[in-house]
């Protein structure tokens, strides 16, 4: 059965509740991590993943706290007494191979792949088809590198994921009667900042979207001093989530 595991639900403000954005999806084919924020290697070792068992990196944008892991993973593979073998494929947005070339021109031969091959790209317009699965991409409103993500498994199931973004009609299509949507819900209602979603607006993307559950993420610690799921299901009266750390969401 796929499965979603979110590694950190929180943002780049340091919270000891909540971890920097990085989302694991499990399925029988492949095991594929959703952003990389700081820790996630080692939040990865509590649910039994190292970085040996990744097939595939997505990054939705470069901002650090969704990207700042990519460098220590990459080195963790040179490690000479475990070294990665199987190929792996690392994705992201507009701008993300000039993105990298600037990582390889700090870092140079310590994130070089030796006993394996690395494959850099930026997502296109058309279908990613990846082991069995579809994965599809729109562009979202934070910054201009910035996407989400559709994937789409081979029994049928699929989920959605926004990284950062404010409401726009590019999640909702993205979105579309997924089984699950993932999305972000970095301030209460009242503190609303321009780039980033409240609980009602993630209510209506869920709505708008007709998806079937909404899990919400990337928490500013402010949320917790506010009742986030009641503020979302103000709008959306389907089954709604509050994202954990290290939880575990059956798709």
């Amino acid at each position: 059965m796929d499965e979603l595991i979110i590694l950190g639900s929180g943002t780049g403000i340091p919270s000891l509740r909540r971890g920097s954005p990085g989302i694991l999806s499990i399925s029988e084919s492949a095991k594929i991590l959703i952003d990389s924020g700081s820790g996630t290697a080692r939040k990865m070792l509590e649910v039994g993943i190292t970085y040996l068992d990744l097939d595939l990196l997505l990054y939705t944008h470069i901002h650090p706290d969704h990207s700042s892991d990519l460098v220590p993973i990459l080195f963790a593979c040179k490690y000479a007494d475990l070294p990665r073998k199987k190929d792996l494929l690392c994705v992201g947005g507009p701008g993300f191979k000039h993105y990298f070339d600037q990582l390889k021109g700090i870092y140079g031969s310590w994130i070089d792949p030796q006993s394996y091959r690395l494959t850099v790209e930026e997502i296109s317009e058309s279908p990613l088809l990846f082991q069995d699965m579809k994965i599809l991409s729109k562009p979202m409103a934070h910054i201009p590198e910035s996407v989400g993500y559709r994937i789409e498994f081979k029994d049928g199931k699929s989920i959605a994921i926004s990284g950062d973004t404010d409401y726009c009609k590019n999640i909702i299509d993205l979105a579309f009667e997924v089984d699950l949507l993932v999305l972000e819900c970095s301030f209460p209602d009242e503190k609303k900042i321009e780039g980033h979603l409240t609980p009602s607006l993630a209510g209506r993307i869920g709505l708008e979207s007709n998806c079937k559950k909404l899990l919400l993420i990337h928490f500013y610690p402010i949320c917790d001093s506010f009742d986030i799921l009641e503020q979302c299901r103000n709008v959306y009266q389907d089954e709604i989530i509050l994202g954990e750390d290290l939880m575990r969401i059956k798709i």
